[in-house]
This record gives C-alpha cells, structure tokens and sequence, in this order.
C-alpha cells in the first residue's frame, strides 16, 4: 500500500489520537467533516452515539416535506387572538378595512385586515361561533353560535346592543340593503329581525333543517335549502312561499350550498346528492341538473358553488377535490380541475373570469375559467381552511383554519 498521506491513513491516525486520549463523545463540541471522509467519518459519528442526532434531522426534513414543518407563508398579515379552530369569516362590504371570525373558542374578534390589530372581541357566547357577518354599511357586526345565541354588535361604540336565542344556528345573512338580519335554524325555521330594534318575523319550515339560504339581489327574496333536499323561495315581506323545488326535479338529499346570479333571475344550489342545480326564481324550473360525480371511491359533495360575474359561466366544488367549470348556456363541462383535497369554498372574481378556490390542503388556488389552468396559489396555513371571504373590489381574501388562525392574503399580483 502506498504509504503516502492518503484519506484512509488520515482516519488511521485520528483513530490513534482518540485512543490516545480516550475522548468522550461528551465532551465533542463539533464534528467537522473533512471532504473525501464522507463514509469513514459517519462511521466515526455512529460510534460516539450521534447517529439519534442525525435521524432527527431526517425526520424534520421529511416531516417538511409532508407539510408538518415550514410551509411557505404567502400572507400579508396574520391574526391569531383565536385560541382554536376558527369556522367563520365575513369582511366589511362597506370599507374592506375589517374581518370578523369566530372560533370553537366561543368567540369571536372584529379585527383590520390592514394590520391585525384586534377592534374588539365579540364574547358572551355559550358554545362554537360558526355564522358572523357585517351589515352592508359595516355599522353593524353578527355572531352566532351552536347553540342559538346570536349577537349584534355596533363597530363604532363596539358595544352590544342587540341579542336573541332560539334553536341550533346554521347560517346567517345580512341583507343587502337594510340594516336586516336573517338566519336558519336546526329546527327549520328562518327568522328576520330589524336591527337593533328587533322587530322579528318567522319562515315557518316543514321539520327539516334550514341548512342554508341567501337573500337575492333584489332584497325581497329569499331562497333556502333544506336537509331534504327541497329548496323555497320566500317573500320576504308576506314570509309567504312563493316557489318550492322538490321530488323529481329537485335534490335527493341535503343542500349544502348556494349563490344567486347577480341578475336575480337564477340560484344555484349543490348537495350532497353530488349534483349542482340552477333554478329559475320566478318560475321556480330546475333550468339545468351538473353531475358533480367522481369516478374516485368515498364520500363526495358539492360543497361550494358560485355563478361568474363576466361571462356565461358557473362553477361547482366538491368534496374529493374537484372544480367543474360550467357553460351554462350548452349544460356542458368546459373545465376539470382536480386540487389534492377537497374544495370547501370558491369565490368568482368580480372583475375577471377567474375562480378562488379554498381547500382542506390549506391552500387557496386561483383558477382561469376559460381554460382551466391554475394561474396562482396562496400558502400560508397548515391545516384545513374552513370558510374564506374575498372583499367587494376583489383585491383582499381572508381565510380561516383549522390551525386556530385568520390569514390576509393581498391580491395585488400581475398573475391575476
């Protein structure tokens, strides 16, 4: 052998001076590694016991990988005064300077979306906030909870100044024209109150949860779905049913969400019957049925929908993870777009024919719905996204999560 001064006689020797000087593996502050020593000095690093530091590092990094380390924080701004899941969010249609959530905490915050700083917090609930809202001039601020408990509460003052409690909450909405605010109950029934007066009338229901519902446009409708599937379409002044869309024509099983067309003449509903209807509001005809079905085994749904404000276009999300872009006027599928979980929540663009799109990924995905390719994406969270809003000019989306955060993200990109 080359007696030379060669990598292998280099390990030789320091083996020797560690004998020499019995060192403790304790007492190593650093182990440098020497270039052409790679495999030698890990065999060096395993007998002083290193070897547990080092599968350490490999599981960080893998845990990276998996979405359990640093994810990429494309926010602008973060609120975290929320101490568990936050479920709902609703920005002000007034200024778009303001959001209000609640949480599984029991609370719910009014906090800017220019900075975070907390405006107040909306307390006095008996269990989860999952339905807030702001009026449409931003005077007023709701939050209702599991139990029936909802609250109003006046921004300026940021006081409390009106409450009601009847049964299981499952959505409000204000009206958008009036300081008026509606709300669907476990039992069925959808209530109307006068803010802050609260004058109150009823919208008798049939025994069957009032899943959902949106006033239309026009401010003197409003359309609900039930967990039956069937789907009425109130006057709100008389609380008269003016339509009701059931049997053949209508969902098999529960309505889980809703959009009215800015033109007040179409809702569109999906459910868990995997299908997506839009139906005429004068009429109440079922206009068109989309099959929202998957050719994946498991549970699946439509749990978001939404019409485009520019263009003959509509579009349904569904629980495994799938976008169908819509032509409404030929009844077919123009785009498929498949996310890695399910859709939750879509936003149209009010000022392009472009789609938001909030997963249980917990990423929010901008999508072009003329062709179907995904043009942008917003990281930030590291667990399921539950309910998004996107302001009036389009220009701020605030997401809530299950990672017990609200996250501002800014949308003033070349991309969109």
């Amino acid at each position: 052998m080359d007696e030379g001064n060669s990598p292998d006689d280099d390990i030789t020797n320091s083996e020797n001076v560690e004998n020499e000087f019995s060192l403790d593996p304790n007492d190593i502050v650093e182990v440098i590694q020497l270039e052409g020593e790679d495999e030698d000095i890990s065999h060096d690093v395993n007998d002083m016991d290193l070897h547990d530091e080092e599968e350490d590092d490999e599981f960080d990094e893998e845990s990276e990988a998996m979405g359990g380390g640093q994810v990429k924080d494309d926010a602008s701004m973060v609120f975290s005064s929320h101490t568990d899941a936050v479920f709902s969010v609703g920005i002000d249609p007034h200024g778009g300077k303001m959001a209000v959530t609640g949480g599984q905490d029991d609370k719910g915050y009014i906090w800017s979306v220019t900075d975070g700083e907390c405006i107040m917090e909306c307390g006095g609930h008996k269990d989860s906030v999952t339905s807030v809202g702001f009026s449409f001039n931003g005077t007023y601020a709701a939050t209702a909870d599991l139990s029936g408990l909802v609250k109003v509460w006046k921004v300026e003052t940021k006081t409390e100044v009106w409450s009601f409690e009847c049964s299981d909450i499952e959505w409000l909405q204000w009206h958008p024209l009036a300081p008026v605010l509606l709300s669907g109950t476990v039992d069925g029934d959808v209530w109307m109150w006068k803010i802050p007066d609260g004058d109150c009338k009823t919208f008798q229901g049939h025994g069957c949860t009032a899943g959902v519902g949106r006033i239309l446009p026009d401010g003197k409708r409003v359309c609900v779905g039930y967990d039956d599937g069937a789907v009425k379409i109130w006057n709100m002044k008389t609380a008269d049913v003016m339509k009701t869309i059931s049997g053949r024509e209508g969902h098999t099983s529960t309505v889980v969400c809703m959009d009215c067309h800015q033109d007040n003449s179409m809702v569109m509903t999906g459910s868990t019957d995997v299908t997506a209807k839009i139906i005429n509001t004068s009429t109440g005809k079922v206009l068109s049925t989309f099959n929202c079905e998957s050719v994946k085994e498991g549970d699946n749904s439509v749990e978001a929908c939404g019409f485009c404000k520019q263009q003959t276009l509509a579009a349904t999300g569904t629980l495994q993870g799938t976008l169908c872009i819509w032509d409404m006027p030929t009844q077919i599928t123009r785009s498929k777009c498949q996310h890695e979980a399910g859709v939750v929540r879509l936003k149209w663009d009010p000022t392009a024919p472009l789609v938001y799109t909030a997963c249980l990924d917990g990423v929010v995905r901008l999508w072009d719905g003329r062709n179907g390719q995904c043009v942008n994406q917003w990281s930030g969270h590291t667990d399921a996204i539950l309910d998004v809003d996107l302001s009036r000019d389009g220009e701020t989306l605030v997401t809530v999560s299950d990672d017990k955060t609200a996250r501002v993200f800014s949308l003033h990109t070349p991309d969109r």
